[in-house]
């Protein structure tokens, strides 16, 4: 190239590079954080359970309010094994429908590991 002087696209090229880097490291971590921002059994439990549960597990909805549901942060259902919440899931207890035919063992499961972050 006519009045280029030689070196200038290797100089170019060198100033861009940090910035390729850094893209490529941005990028990287929103996958990180989009992973780890949606945790196994959220989903169901935004789709399934939040009506009446609240997105809380407070049941601080109207339809909680209406079916006069305790809390998830209780100390019952704190206390509960993980198993009798999986059963009351699956077969239902009191008024909730149970899921059995509608979810899988494993969303129950992630379901009732989902409940668990909540009740932290």
């Amino acid at each position: 190239m006519a009045g280029v002087r030689p070196g200038r696209r290797l100089e170019e090229q060198n100033v861009r590079q940090p910035f390729r880097i850094a893209g490529m490291i941005l990028l990287g971590a929103s996958f990180v954080v989009s992973a780890r921002a949606q945790q196994p059994g959220e989903a169901t439990y935004k789709a399934k359970c939040a009506m009446c549960h609240g997105a809380d597990g407070t049941a601080n909805t109207p339809v909680g309010k209406s079916m006069k549901l305790r809390s998830l942060k209780s100390d019952e259902d704190v206390k509960a094994s993980d198993d009798t919440l999986f059963k009351q899931t699956k077969e239902g207890v009191g008024k909730m429908q149970g899921y059995a035919g509608k979810l899988t063992d494993a969303q129950i499961r992630d379901v009732v590991s989902y409940i668990r972050t909540l009740q932290k």
